[in-house]
């Protein structure tokens, strides 16, 4: 079994290491091994400390994944294409790795995309901006058992990037090079529409749906706003669902939490500036911002403080080295119309509407509090007042049952049910009792007194009658 296995993976690579080369490669489309084994195996990297320089450093705790794709490739699922600008090789999935990717990553072969080929042959620095970004967000966490018997120093530098706040869903919750059609279909959209780099599914971590676009800052403001009023013409965009009504587009591939009603802002989006080009993000940011604000610009509400976003899209920068700094739970997201930096999350929500929402259940959960007690405090009145017109039995004074009292008040054409209503059961079978006795004391006097009368009244008879009668 053992020789048969190698034969089948002559470099000796694991069935997780190969789905891992899978996954990251079904998701991300191009990338090096180093990225792969930092997507998948993060706890590598705090290991091979010892070794003198960073390339074999790197080169040992990527072996593992390097196995894997050098199995992939022998079964025809991987290809080697091109390099980046500092020399490593960049792989991808051929038709048939598409496909398997696909069953990993348990999603239609539809919504994968294309293999990537020929993304390497200038070096894919936009496709390698695009995935350190995801890895910027995800902020992969090494698995501490794996560690359980490393050196104390790897187990402690393990252990701080494990405490630190970490990034947003796994792997399988992002997608890159995702078209977002204008006119034409999913599979076969027309001209016109955007495509985004990133679109990140998270709910479960307070990211419903984010799409992301990436900067190496070569393009104009202009040209990115030009991009953004694509996304507007997509999110507009109408289609009939199976029942014939029509809906957003872009509501029949993905969802989001359902809402109060108050208002239904688009999806955000957010801008990821690599300081690559010549240009100033920040003079783009600026400039991109007063192009775009007939998109982003949302209503005031005086009366509760927060802006309305009705259709509106939430737009949100930063710059890919804030990201891999402090990740999302960092203060590095500027949204358009706010004064200051915020987290990821609070820059595509709107915390002082939430807030505002907060503060109304509240008083409305504090009203029927009221309400309840109100009624508890009425309810205990009623009680009280009837408890205190319960009768209780003439005899004892034990106070009637609920059933007593109805049977006390219940007549029979004008007369009482009962025949003892101001007795308890006790006291009325006593009093049974005792009228039977009487009765029947008094039946047996009165039978008594006939016997008594009809033997003073009944006439003596005469003796000897018989023997007379019978002599004569």
């Amino acid at each position: 079994m053992a020789a048969g296995k190698r034969k089948s993976n002559a470099a000796g690579s694991t069935n997780t290491a190969r789905a891992d080369v899978l996954r990251v490669l079904g998701v991300l489309k191009v990338a090096t091994t180093d990225q792969i084994q930092r997507i998948a195996m993060p706890h590598l990297n705090h290991r091979h400390s010892d070794k003198a320089t960073a390339a074999r450093r790197k080169a040992a705790r990527t072996a593992t994944h390097t196995a894997a794709l050098a199995d992939l490739r022998t079964h025809r699922l991987v290809t080697t294409g091109g390099s980046t600008s500092t020399g490593e090789a960049l792989r991808h999935l051929t038709l048939k790795g598409l496909e398997a990717a696909a069953t990993e990553l348990q999603r239609p072969l539809s919504e994968m995309g294309a293999t990537a080929r020929g993304a390497g042959a200038a070096g894919a620095s936009h496709p390698m901006a695009v995935n350190e970004t995801v890895i910027g967000l995800l902020r992969p966490k090494p698995d501490l058992a794996k560690l359980a018997t490393d050196p104390p120093a790897v187990r402690e530098a393990a252990q701080a990037v494990a405490d630190a706040p970490g990034g947003v869903g796994s792997i399988g919750s992002y997608w890159t090079e995702v078209p977002l059609p204008v006119a034409g279909s999913w599979s076969t959209p027309g001209r016109g529409g955007a495509q985004a780099d990133i679109v990140l599914t998270a709910s479960q971590e307070g990211v419903p749906l984010l799409f992301v676009e990436v900067d190496n800052c070569h393009e104009t403001a202009e040209e990115l706003a030009d991009k953004l009023e694509k996304y507007a013409r997509f999110f507009r965009r109408q289609v009939k669902d199976t029942a014939g009504k029509a809906r957003p587009m872009w509501r029949t591939r993905w969802t989001t939490p359902p809402g109060s009603g108050l208002e239904n802002p688009y999806p955000p989006v957010l801008f990821v500036f690599n300081q690559l080009g010549a240009r100033n993000p920040e003079r783009t940011t600026a400039r991109l911002a007063a192009l775009t604000r007939h998109l982003w610009a949302g209503t005031k509400d005086y009366d509760e403080d927060f802006h309305h976003y009705g259709k509106k899209i939430p737009v949100v920068t930063t710059t890919l080295a804030d990201l891999r700094e402090h990740g999302p739970h960092g203060q590095v997201f500027h949204r358009f119309g706010r004064p200051g930096p915020q987290t990821l999350f609070d820059a595509i929500g709107n915390p002082r509407r939430q807030a505002a929402l907060e503060r109304h259940w509240a008083q409305q959960r504090a009203r029927e509090r009221e309400a309840q007690e109100r009624e508890r405090q009425e309810a205990e009145q009623r009680a009280a007042k009837r408890e205190a017109q319960r009768p209780a039995c003439a005899r004892c004074g034990t106070k009637f049952t609920d059933e007593q009292w109805k049977t006390t008040q219940a007549t029979d054409w004008g007369t009482p049910a009962d025949t003892h209503p101001t007795l308890c059961d006790r006291c009325q079978r006593r009093a049974l009792v005792a009228i039977q006795l009487a009765q029947t004391l008094q039946h047996r006097s009165e039978r008594h007194d006939q016997e008594n009368h009809q033997e003073q009244t009944e006439p003596a008879r005469k003796p000897g009658r018989w023997f007379s009668r019978r002599r004569a």
